[in-house]
């Protein structure tokens, strides 16, 4: 997983590689990393493994038309994951099971763009 502030800093590009080794993309608002932020746990595994390499992010991920915008998310924890549902604004909706690992990487990057977004719903 990689993610990218855009440069008004209301949206996230969040890029994820899978284990059949496909990536896709989503924008996140600004709102919703906020909210993210909020309810995801902070890693109290001292012997969390490290993720995968992340994938690159580049402005053709930016520029493609097709990349979804992310409209909700519902989390569901379980004790070695949680799963993240996303509706999409322009394909069916995005089902993402991510281990401590993934989760604690999501949240450390979000916490690292928190000052770089603009909360408009705040």
């Amino acid at each position: 997983m990689a993610m990218s502030c855009d440069p008004v800093g209301n949206l996230l590009l969040a890029k994820f590689s899978y284990d059949a080794g496909k990536d896709s993309c989503l924008i996140l608002p600004a709102s919703m990393v906020f909210w993210l932020l909020e309810h995801i746990p902070v890693n109290q595994n001292p012997n969390l493994r490290q993720p995968p390499a992340p994938p690159a992010i580049t402005q053709q991920d930016w520029d493609d038309p097709t990349t979804p915008r992310a409209l909700t998310v519902q989390c569901k924890e379980f004790p070695e994951s949680i799963r993240m549902t996303f509706e999409l604004d322009r394909k069916p909706g995005l089902v993402l099971l991510l281990n401590p690992s993934n989760v604690e990487l999501m949240r450390q990057i979000m916490a690292h763009y928190h000052n770089d977004l603009m909360n408009l719903d705040a």
